[in-house]
């Protein structure tokens, strides 16, 4: 395998030691780019395997988080466990962990100690409220962020409750910023040869994605309202039912689009209106700007709509359910969705790496391993023979 083959992130080892979603998909997301990521699970497998759908009792979600991973079954709450991870530490660059504050330092596998025996270790802390404050040792998960955040607040239609994604939103965000954490901690180790640990909470990086809010509401005492499918900043801005019965999304963010949109359907008119110039003025006239918007594309058939809307070069998306996703020659072109060979259930799609790298892109080599796939292969490189490792088996450490 030449350099160029090996990945981007090729030569760094991550342990990987938390459940279920934003800690996992993060390093999921560094395996992807040539990371060697051991899964340390308890001996009952990560929560993540059990979660949602499966197949052949085979948990879907499980092979996709855990793709590119090696997994190690390890009870980290036994004196033996603590010893072979002290081991595993020693030529590791990353640490990625979920539990709650003290758990580590109570098993002895605080900061200090993992420093003391590698001092370029980068311990990555990603839980639910933090390390320290008045919530760190409330259980934490992408629920209550989004929740918490405002997110939930701001997302439904006007009168109506508060809206949750209904998906790990708060989560995935999370893993990404986890992942540049962890790059962030690593290139200051380049300079310093010194590890440090990355403390992240779920509640902060969903609510560094909801914009100006704070800064609007110290400066002018505005709340943001719920306004379901429509914007404050900017109108038209809506789904929109076609004549056969297909929904499209429209965005009008820029003055020259909005423009083409009212002169695409007709009403040219408005763009001569004082308040037409201003994104947020358009918005206090969505009703009359929904109103003529709507009226012509239900009109017309779903496919007219995109075309007539890609002519006219205004933005227009056909809203997609996950059959249409796989359909669509964009995402084909892109591979976003792959397909990857699994040894349990054969060839299944998934989503691709994050982004393109031109000369050194990510890979998906396999989907997630069975638990415990890779316990002797892995723990044989810390001296665990065969001998100890059947034992630790009969005592369910690992």
């Amino acid at each position: 395998m030449s350099e160029d083959d090996a990945g981007a992130l090729s030569g760094l080892r991550v342990l990987d030691v938390a459940t279920l979603f934003a800690g996992p998909l993060a390093a999921t997301m560094l395996g992807d780019f040539g990371a060697e990521v051991i899964k340390i699970e308890h001996p009952r497998g990560d929560p993540v395997r059990g979660h949602g759908a499966s197949k052949n009792g085979v948990g879907l979600w499980g092979k996709v988080v855990g793709r590119n991973k090696k997994s190690v079954t390890l009870y980290l709450g036994s004196p033996e466990g603590q010893e072979i991870f002290r081991r595993m530490v020693a030529d590791a660059d990353v640490v990625i962990e979920n539990f709650r504050p003290g758990t580590l330092e109570r098993w002895g596998l605080g900061y200090d100690e993992l420093s003391r025996i590698n001092p370029g270790v980068v311990l990555t802390r990603v839980t639910g409220f933090g390390q320290f404050g008045p919530y760190a040792s409330r259980p934490g998960f992408g629920t209550l962020a989004e929740a918490m955040s405002g997110f939930a607040a701001i997302t439904g239609e006007p009168g109506g409750p508060p809206t949750l994604p209904p998906f790990g939103l708060a989560d995935g965000i999370a893993a990404l910023t986890t992942a540049f954490a962890v790059m962030t901690a690593l290139r200051e180790r380049d300079r310093s040869g010194r590890g440090q640990v990355v403390d992240l909470a779920i509640i902060e990086p969903i609510l560094t994605l909801l914009g100006a809010q704070p800064t609007v509401y110290d400066q002018l005492g505005e709340l943001q309202e719920r306004t379901g499918n429509r914007s404050a900043n900017n109108a038209p801005r809506n789904t929109y039912r076609t004549r056969d019965g297909r929904w499209v999304a429209i965005s009008t963010s820029s003055q020259s689009i909005a423009e083409r949109v009212m002169r695409l359907v007709g009403r040219p008119e408005f763009i001569d209106e004082p308040w037409f110039a201003s994104g947020s003025e358009r918005a206090k006239h969505a009703d009359e700007l929904d109103e003529a918007v709507a009226v012509w594309i239900a009109e017309r058939e779903g496919d007219e709509v995109v075309a007539a809307f890609e002519e006219a070069q205004a933005a227009v998306a056909p809203i997609y359910d996950v059959r249409d996703v796989l359909a669509d020659p964009q995402f084909a072109a892109l591979d976003s969705i792959t397909t990857v060979d699994d040894d349990e259930l054969g060839p299944l799609r998934m989503q691709n790496v994050l982004f393109r790298l031109g000369r050194t892109p990510g890979r998906i080599t396999s989907a997630g391993p069975s638990l415990g796939q890779h316990t002797a292969e892995v723990l044989a490189r810390y001296g665990v023979d065969e001998a100890e490792l059947a034992r630790l088996r009969e005592q369910g450490k690992v």
